[in-house]
């Protein structure tokens, strides 16, 4: 007797299995719903970003600081929403210029990426101009990374010494020569892990840099907290941080609306999560939904760490709320949380880099297909019991090159406010802004001079005037600093 399933019917023990369920463009079908997308957006929105808010805060004072942040966070969703209408485009034509669309039943194509977004809709030269710009942000990421490092390193040192010593002892003072000696150690690290193949692809990856990034944003949070119930009083006024001059407090504010900027945006990333949302209901209503609750819990959680930050220390609130030792006691939570900014960055500037090693790969080998330098890629065995590694010359030299310069940026400009306001406020208004709202025109087919065209032209001007004063005022905080 055949062997039978409940009801009845043979099994067929030698069929195939089943073929998976594909989505319109051919691939595997998605299974993203709402909290998924709420989980992706939270990720990439908290991270280093947080630890300057506090700092942001007091340059603004307790009227500006908070509506600052609310208003980003506005700006954040509007562009979101924006973007999520662009993640469906219409299919260009069929072969032989057909008007039928590119295959039966789809009327209209996935953009998986930002950058595909802006290629299908408006073109070559916005594409080249998004690519630079995104790349050349993912490269000051890997700078932002190793100055942040660099300065944790040196507060779990100085924090142990205090409790070992007591707060203020002349043998806990460090030097630049430290700080330089803890970046190239990260350089190091970051050396040896640019060359582990499928590195930023392991899922762990994702995993530990969120858990990291929500761990020490908490005890961030909570020692500020703490801090302003054992002090008994808020602290900070108004007008926030007082400075000699009224040009001095305008490059402080500049300063802090970039560093707010750069805490905020993930719009070059939205597409990517959209692209895990299952059809139905539709990925874009998912998307929109999952954006107003993602933006309502981070912009509470920013609040709360920056508010309780600057209520803590008032005027004196550190640039890095974690290793401006504001906090020193319980040392060994402060070491903690420290170690997890380590640990999340080790993982996140490879999780950035590797996007550049990948596409300037490509580009090279399709340039020169010919060229062993380029393409040919040689078996050595490192060490003895381990198999061999295939080794290429163009990404020794590349990769070897594309740290040791991110590494000697930082040891240069190891200005923590300024690079992060510098990173934020650069692509604020180009991809965060302006291409949205662009893209959007065209995929809607939204008519010059209407009314929705002029609120948006408003919206953009707007946004523009912002992320240049953010841009110059940082820029004039580097120059300052590295001068001065």
């Amino acid at each position: 007797m055949a062997p039978s399933h409940r009801g009845g019917q043979p099994l067929d023990l030698d069929a195939a299995p089943a073929a998976p369920v594909l989505d319109d463009d051919g691939r595997v079908a998605r299974t993203g719903n709402l909290w998924t997308c709420v989980a992706h957006i939270i990720t990439g929105v908290i991270g280093a970003g947080v630890l300057a808010l506090s700092w942001s805060v007091a340059q603004l004072g307790w009227v500006a600081g908070p509506v600052a942040m609310v208003c980003f966070a506005a700006v954040t969703y509007v562009s979101a929403v924006l973007l999520s209408h662009c993640y469906r485009s219409p299919a260009p034509a069929a072969p032989g210029g057909s008007d039928l669309p590119s295959s039966e039943g789809d009327k209209t194509r996935r953009n998986y990426t930002y950058m595909g977004a802006v290629r299908a809709l408006l073109g070559r030269k916005h594409t080249y101009v998004c690519g630079s710009l995104q790349y050349l942000y993912l490269y000051g990421i890997g700078v932002a990374y190793t100055i942040t490092t660099a300065t944790c390193l040196g507060a779990i040192k100085k924090a142990n010494c205090y409790h070992d010593h007591g707060r203020g002892a002349a043998r806990c003072t460090s030097d630049d020569r430290e700080q330089h000696l803890f970046m190239l150690l990260f350089g190091i690290a970051q050396l040896v892990l640019s060359f582990i193949p499928n590195f930023h692809s392991m899922a762990w990856l994702s995993v530990v840099a969120a858990v990291m990034s929500f761990t020490y944003s908490t005890i961030g949070l909570g020692l500020g907290l703490s801090k302003t119930i054992g002090d008994g009083g808020i602290r900070g006024s108004v007008a926030g941080v007082p400075m000699h001059t009224p040009m001095q407090k305008v490059w402080r504010v500049s300063q802090a609306i970039g560093d707010i900027a750069f805490a905020y945006p993930y719009s070059i990333v939205l597409l990517e999560i959209q692209d895990t949302l299952r059809s139905s209901p539709p990925e874009g209503e998912t998307l929109r939904k999952g954006n107003v609750i993602a933006m309502l819990a981070t912009t509470f959680f920013y609040l709360c760490v920056g508010c309780f930050g600057y209520a803590a220390f008032g005027n004196a609130a550190p640039g890095n709320l974690l290793t401006g030792f504001g906090f020193y006691e319980p040392y060994w939570l402060v070491d903690f949380a420290n170690a997890c900014i380590v640990l999340h960055i080790l993982g996140g500037y490879q999780f950035f880099s590797q996007q550049i090693f990948t596409v300037w790969d490509r580009w090279l080998a399709a340039r020169f297909p010919e060229s062993a330098f380029v393409c040919r890629t040689y078996a050595v065995r490192l060490v003895p019991g381990l198999p061999r590694y295939g080794l290429n010359l163009q990404r020794v030299c590349f990769r070897t090159a594309y740290v040791a310069s991110t590494t000697a940026l930082a040891v240069v400009f190891p200005y923590f406010n300024e690079v992060l306001g510098l990173l934020g406020a650069l692509i604020f208004w180009p991809l965060i802004i302006y291409l949205p709202v662009e893209m959007y025109c065209v995929q809607r087919r939204v008519r010059a001079w209407t009314p929705t065209w002029v609120a948006l032209q408003a919206f953009s001007v707007a946004c523009f005037a912002v992320g240049t004063f953010a841009f110059v005022g940082c820029v004039q905080g580097v120059v300052q600093k590295r001068l001065g």
